[in-house]
C-alpha cells in the first residue's frame, strides 16, 4: 500500500486584475511559501482574510498548493 508524505505547502491568494481586451477577467496570484504542512483549511482561510485588506485588488479565491512524495510501503 502506498502512502503520501507532504513536504511543502503554499498559500495562494487569487486577486482580480481587471479585464483583458476581450472582456474576460484577468487574475493575479500572491504566493506565500513555507506554510506549515499541518496548517488546517480554517487557519489558511483566516490568514488569507487578514492579508487581503493589505492588497489593492479584489479577492477572487484562496488556494492551497501541496507537494507530496508518494512512497511504497
Amino acid at each position: 500500500m502506498a502512502i503520501t508524505n507532504t513536504f511543502r505547502s503554499q498559500l495562494q491568494i487569487v486577486l482580480e486584475d481587471g479585464l483583458d481586451e476581450k472582456g474576460n477577467m484577468k487574475f493575479k496570484n500572491k504566493n506565500f511559501n513555507n506554510v506549515k504542512t499541518e496548517a488546517t483549511a480554517d487557519q489558511l482561510f483566516a490568514v488569507a482574510n487578514v492579508l487581503h485588506p493589505l492588497q489593492q485588488r479584489k479577492l477572487s479565491g484562496i488556494e492551497r498548493n501541496d507537494s507530496s512524495l508518494i512512497l511504497g510501503a
